[in-house]
């Protein structure tokens, strides 16, 4: 549940600027979604093309994000917590659960994980049909694609100043215009764009 927001001296093509929401983090490796870099593709076409038809208006033209360079071909969903009490009810705009009582197996859908104090992601169809359907989460970014890092491997480019790290704040993800979540979340630290450096520096 923080934010990885890339320094202006890293230049891949994929991270540059980009501000990728962390969904799993262990001594393993890590894993997250960028969240401000959207594909050509809208959520509309998305369904067209794996044959279900959306029943949310609110929803068609939301861009579908690349979410990283790893599994290009499959789609995360970034979502508010669904619980399976929320089932019975999920056009809700807030849950009423706390986020540290969010564990995968409450989830409602069949593959979700849940981040502690924070979203959860599903991989599974079940949360594509609820949105067909008219329901799903209020509140969501679909990427094809994710991030991912071996062991050790983030760690050493936080230590070569790749990447600024800050909790992780919903509103830049779900209410900011994209082009300007890379600023927002560069806010969350009192930072703005201008004060960074390209050059790495070592004490």
């Amino acid at each position: 549940h923080h934010f990885l927001i890339a320094m202006p001296g890293l230049m891949d093509e994929s991270f540059s600027r980009s501000v990728v929401y962390m969904c799993e983090h262990s001594e393993r490796g890590a894993l997250g979604l960028i969240i401000n870099k959207p594909s050509t593709m809208n959520m509309q076409s998305l369904f067209e093309k794996v044959e279900l038809q959306l029943g949310r208006a609110d929803l068609v033209e939301l861009p579908v994000f690349q979410g990283g360079p790893v599994h290009t071909e499959r789609g995360f969903v970034l979502h508010e917590p669904m619980l399976e009490e929320d089932a019975v009810n999920s056009e809700k705009t807030e849950s009423t659960e706390t986020p540290e009582t969010v564990v995968p197996s409450n989830s409602i859908y069949a593959s979700t994980l849940s981040v502690p104090g924070g979203l959860a992601m599903t991989t599974s169809k079940d949360v594509l049909e609820a949105m067909a359907n008219g329901s799903g989460p209020q509140r969501v970014l679909v990427t094809l694609g994710y991030a991912s890092w071996g062991e050790g491997q983030l760690e050493s480019e936080i230590g070569e100043n790749s990447w600024l790290t800050v909790a992780a704040d919903p509103v830049v993800i779900f209410d900011t215009p994209i082009e300007q979540r890379y600023d927002k979340a560069l806010s969350l630290l009192g930072l703005q764009s201008w004060m960074l450096s390209t050059q790495v520096g070592h004490a």
